[in-house]
This record gives C-alpha cells, structure tokens and sequence, in this order.
C-alpha cells in the first residue's frame, strides 16, 4: 500500500512539474486572400491593376493555448500592416472567439506583389483609392477572424518545439559605403564605386512547431522567420514571392495539412540582390530559389527541434515616437514636386516623390507624435516573439536579439501597424533612401529596441527569475 501511495505521489508531482508542457492546445488554419484581378499592386508603380496570378495569397493563423492564456498570430501575404484594419480584425476575432484583441498579433511578410493598401499617401498614387482596392480594405479583417477563427475551432493537445539554422547565402545588406563618400542605396550590380555594405546581415533562421499528442503525433504548424527583404516577382503578377515556395516545400516533405506562417525579420536595409553576382535576380525563378534555399535550411533544422515548456505569457505598450525635423521650405518645395508629378520612374524623380509624400504626411499630424504598438508573446525563458510596427534596421534587431534576456528571440516586422522606414542613429546620419522615406525622428529605432527589451524583462523577471 505504502509503495502504490509513493508512486502516485510521484505520478501527480511528475504531471504537476510538466503541467504546463501538457496543456498546451493549438490549431492552425490559411484563409485565401487573393484579391480580384485589376486590382492596383503595392510594388508595381502604374494604375494599371493586376494581370495574372502566380500563387494566392493568404491569412495564415496560429492559435496557441495554455490553461487561462491564448494568443492568435496571424502572417498576411502582404506588403505591410495598417493600425486601422489591425483593430477592427482583432475587434472581431475577440466576438467570434474570445480570444483578448491584446493577444493577437498581425505581420506582414512585405511581398510587394500583393494589393495596394489605404493609409500611405505614395500608394494612393498607385491606386489605394481605387474600388477593388478599397473593397479588398474593407473586406480584410474579415478574412483575418476567419482565419483565426477556423484555427481555435481545430485546437488539439500538442507539443510545441523550437529550434534555430541559419542561411547566409539569400539575403544582403543594400546600403553601401561609395567611393564618393557618400552612402548608397542599391547602387547596383558590379558596380566598380561600391566599397563594402554599411552594415551585417541577420542570418538566424528560427524556426519553431507544433505536433499533435497522438498516435499519428502530425505536425500541422510551422512557423519560419527571416531577415530578408520581399521583391522578387515584381511586374502586373499577383504573388506571395519566396514564402509561396517555402510553404509548399514544407508541405511537401512534412504534412500536406501544414500551415507554415512566414514572417519577416529586422531586414529594413536589406534584400535579396547579391551585387557581386552578375545574374540577374528577379521574377518568379528567383523567388522560387530563395524559397527553396530557405526550405532546405528549415528541413535541416528540423530534426533538431526541442520541446519547448514554460509558461505562455503576452505583454505590449503604446509608443509615441517623435516625427522628423523638417526644415521650413519644405512643404513648399513638397507641393511643388507632386504638383509636377509624372509616371517617370528614374531615380532622381523617384526619391523626390519619396521626399514629397513623407514631408505631406508629416505636416498633417501637426506634430503629433505617431502612437505605435510594441507587442512580445514569451513562453518560459526558453522562446519569445517581437512585433515591431515597421521597416527595421538589422542592427536595431541584432541589438535586441543581444538583450534578449530569452533563449531564442524572433523578431517580426511590420507587426501590428507600420510607420515604415526605422533606421538606427547612424543610419540617419548617413541618408539615403529609407532616410529620406521615414517618417519617424532619429533614435525611434533605439526607443523600440528599448520598449521590446522592457517588456522582455518584465516577463522574464515575472517566471521568478532575478533581473538579467
């Protein structure tokens, strides 16, 4: 009797130990998105609409849970987040589910040949305002809370693993230090006045899953982020770019039933183009390189995927971030520009549109700050995801990386709203392109790195750890 009460006794304090580890629940589920041929395109400079469809586009759902904490992330083939259509999405998915809207989290992947969005002055141009586009707005958060939706109705027991490979060969850092003494952005291939890149690459691959608890124990969740900047397809063709590959890939060597969300790292001064390889390096083949470079990367990480336990915490706060100092004939000259405005696509005339429609945006907030959202999701001391709501410079997210109190930190970009371009202190000092783009002072990127770090402390301190 005694030995039958100490085995239980072990049993139960087994169980309570790895309490956390059981409870775990998740689905997953993919809504397509692909709008309606005609409609304009984010990455294709003319009015003219949509010609063709590579591959769909979709809303791609994780809901996790565990005992009284879930959370819904949600990667969107897309070229970025609006706040508007974050709100009214998570609104609904908070009815439908219960799901708290503060626990779900929105990214873009930044593929550019997906639609046009409304909320950005450069894209009305290209024809936010057009009536496919505004219906595709609208109908959008929508299709979000059914994606995530479908997914907590298919919630199982399972078990949630992570792991981290790594690919350095798919992106570069597109800011180059010139033998003019200038920075350069994209000065292009071979050419003989590029001295070396500005900066480094990030080239982790996390990569974390889930499997069901049972006999058949099947992965239906893949999660996959990199620092890699999405403008392969390019023309009048609807795409997902390099994750349509991934995704399939995946699919094709785990489960056909995985739904593999792809986000985008800290790539705001990075891309795909290798300027000392005379190849050319756009259009479906490429995308469909890096998608299988990428895949074959997670595939290796694969079987060295460990369970991950410990408890589900999510955290988030609103920043103000001040806008950029303009000099007093700006707006004049801005007007100017865009009252001469042409379809002319030469650089010159491009970077002075640039210039014009973030100096409009700028002085109609009449100095009001923009109000933006950082939101981390953590799981023991072992896991954690960052939403930073725009374009950001590698460093910003190496630096954070480095902070990170948290075994394995992903960082995802274009999270739940975005500002665009938020390059580093240096950056700003160097110029070019994402400088002269952004709508946020110098030393917001700093500001982010340091709001993400403090809710990252606040839930590392909050499992009993002492202060790291």
């Amino acid at each position: 009797m005694r030995r039958w009460l100490i085995s239980f006794l072990m049993l139960v304090l087994t169980v309570a130990a790895r309490g956390e580890e059981i409870s775990w629940k998740a689905g997953s589920a993919m809504v397509a998105i692909t709008p309606p041929l005609g409609t304009p395109l984010a990455g294709y400079y003319h009015r003219r609409g949509s010609e063709g469809v590579h591959d769909d586009l979709y809303a791609r759902a994780w809901v996790l849970e565990q005992a009284e904490t879930t959370v819904a992330m949600v990667a969107l083939d897309l070229i970025s987040t609006r706040r508007a259509f974050v709100e009214e999405a998570r609104a609904l998915v908070e009815a439908q589910t219960g799901i708290p809207a503060a626990h779900v989290m929105i990214s873009a992947t930044h593929a550019h040949t997906g639609p046009v969005l409304a909320g950005n002055a450069l894209y009305d141009r290209q024809g936010a305002n057009e009536p496919l586009a505004q219906a595709f707005s609208e109908a959008l958060p929508a299709k979000i809370a059914q994606a995530v939706s479908e997914a907590s109705q298919k919630r199982v027991p399972i078990e949630l693993l992570a792991a981290e490979g790594e690919e350095d060969s798919i992106a570069f850092h597109r800011r180059f230090h010139m033998r003019d003494g200038t920075v350069g952005w994209n000065p292009g291939k071979m050419n003989p006045n590029i001295i070396k890149p500005v900066g480094p690459i990030d080239p982790a691959v996390p990569v974390v899953a889930w499997r069901e608890r049972s006999e058949a124990g099947r992965f239906l969740g893949a999660y996959v982020n990199h620092a890699v900047h999405l403008d392969n397809v390019g023309g009048p063709i609807i795409s997902a770019d390099l994750p349509f590959t991934l995704t399939e890939n995946l699919r094709a060597a785990i489960d056909a039933d995985l739904v593999t969300l792809y986000t985008s790292g800290a790539c705001g001064d990075l891309n795909h183009v290798d300027v000392t390889w005379n190849a050319r390096q756009k259009g479906p083949e490429n995308a469909a390189r890096m998608g299988t470079i990428l895949a074959g990367e997670v595939l290796k990480t694969w079987r060295h995927l460990e369970p991950v336990v410990g408890k589900l915490q999510v955290r988030s706060t609103r920043v103000a971030l001040d806008l950029p100092k303009l000099s007093e004939d700006a707006a004049v000259k801005a007007k100017a520009i865009l009252e001469g405005e042409t379809t002319d696509r030469n650089r010159g005339s491009f970077m002075q549109l640039v210039f014009a429609h973030k100096v409009m945006d700028v002085v109609q907030r009449e100095g009001r700050p923009f109000e933006v959202e950082v939101q981390v999701i953590t799981v023991g001391d072992a896991l954690c995801w960052v939403a930073l709501p725009g374009e950001i410079f590698v460093e910003l997210g190496l630096d954070l990386k480095a902070a990170s109190p948290f075994g394995q930190t992903i960082i995802t970009e274009l999270s739940n709203g975005s500002i665009g371009y938020v390059p580093t202190r240096k950056g700003f000092r160097q110029g070019a392109y994402e400088v002269v783009s952004s709508r946020v002072a110098a030393g917001s990127g700093e500001r982010l790195v340091e709001e993400a770090h403090a809710l990252l402390h606040a839930c590392y301190v909050a499992l009993g750890n002492d202060s790291k």
